[in-house]
């Protein structure tokens, strides 16, 4: 799997919302080492009594009980074995995420890299003990000890879900997948003879940034960007300039999903950056909607679940980081919203996900995505521009300035 300063809509309320409008019309350079924040008494007390609930913030599309589709359900049988009623609120970025997260009273967030630097940092979020989740070492080797959520020889969560940041595009426009970016960075007449004016999106997040230099690698590589998200004054002069002349050709700074899929249904819009749970969304409703990793390669996230530090029900988010990584679990998210599963062992034998399932949504190509990871000042290039230029500065873009 951010930056993301709006919420989305409940999750259950997505593809209810989604159905509607349809029928209506026709889912890192190595941080710096931290000192990890005491871990508070409720998670290292003795008892190991069940709390009778958990509190979770998540991305839409992460946590479903079954009240959208009956076949995707991962939380009914986790309360009825555990007494532990799961409590959802979605977010629809990581600024949302580390906001809701420090005001409290939340026992866990599915965080992408954007946001788990700072929880860690800022001591929202505490050190887990892998020996407390049994299926651990199920996980992706890829993962188990990234430097988003693995920082000075601590775990500081479970991975749950991995993907593309994808370029969804209308395929009534383009026969042909788009091969670059540009569709959306600059002024060009499609396919169809139209300008792109009006007809492209672009995320309402400050890591999309990050986007716009990825872009730039491969358009002007004597700039020298080697990381999306470290920029010295230079590069990111330069990744701003891409973005403030790409600002007159967006219809929309999207950061609900729900309102991204209308878009692309009733108002025209033709490209996009986007998940690939909105393209699911699209092409299961028989929109002409397809998706693609262009030649200069993709953003993406990795999310992981991260345990408050002060947690009210800890004994019950333990039980949830183990249940998030049975196969069936992980199989059952991935299928649900395009992503990929951290249990490489949950893509075979799902019938939700097929055995085709994870090379769809891109397990081969983890070493193609450069994944959402916090801006630092300090960086292997000396100084670089720091997460709070990005967010003030990609407000001013959004509003024209």
């Amino acid at each position: 799997m951010s930056l993301r300063s709006t919420a989305l809509d409940q999750r259950t309320l997505l593809a209810v919302a989604v159905a509607l409008a349809i029928a209506g019309c026709a889912k890192k350079e190595q941080p710096a080492a931290v000192e990890a924040p005491a871990t508070p008494a409720a998670a290292t007390a003795d008892a190991t009594a069940l709390e009778g609930q958990v509190d979770i913030v998540a991305w839409p599309g992460y946590i479903e009980r079954g009240e959208t589709d009956k076949g995707y359900d991962w939380v009914t049988q986790f309360e009825q074995d555990t007494g532990c009623k799961v409590n959802v609120k979605t977010a629809g970025t990581s600024d949302e995420m580390v906001s809701l997260m420090t005001q409290g009273g939340y026992d866990l967030v599915t965080a992408s890299g954007d946001a788990s630097l700072r929880l860690i940092r800022g001591g929202t979020v505490q050190p887990v003990d892998v020996a407390r989740i049994a299926s651990y070492g199920t996980v992706d080797e890829r993962l188990r000890e990234a430097p988003w959520h693995y920082v000075d020889g601590k775990h500081y969560g479970t991975p749950y879900q991995w993907g593309p940041n994808v370029l969804m595009y209308n395929t009534a426009v383009f026969k042909d997948a788009p091969s670059s970016w540009s569709v959306v960075f600059e002024e060009q007449q499609l396919p169809d003879g139209k300008s792109n004016k009006g007809r492209v999106q672009a995320y309402d997040g400050a890591i999309y940034i990050a986007d716009a230099a990825l872009y730039l690698m491969a358009k002007q590589p004597e700039l020298g960007i080697k990381d999306p998200y470290e920029l010295n004054e230079a590069q990111y002069a330069a990744a701003l300039d891409v973005l403030r002349r790409q600002h007159p050709l967006v219809q929309r700074y999207w950061h609900d999903a729900n309102v991204q899929v209308q878009d692309f249904t009733t108002e025209g819009i033709v490209a996009s950056g986007s998940w690939p749970f909105q393209a699911n969304t699209l092409a299961a409703n028989a929109q002409p909607v397809s998706s693609t990793v262009p030649a200069e390669g993709a953003t993406g996230w990795a999310d992981t679940t991260m345990l408050a530090a002060n947690a009210k029900h800890p004994n019950c988010a333990y039980k949830w980081m183990e249940w998030s990584l049975n196969p069936k679990v992980q199989g059952d998210v991935a299928a649900w919203f395009g992503s990929v599963p951290a249990v490489p062992a949950a893509c075979k034998g799902n019938a939700l996900l097929t055995d085709e399932g994870c090379a769809a949504n891109g397990f081969d190509n983890f070493d193609k995505i450069h994944f959402w990871r916090t801006p630092e000042a300090a960086c292997s290039q000396g100084n670089c521009v720091p997460y709070s230029r990005w967010a003030t500065d990609y407000v001013a873009i959004m509003g024209g300035r």
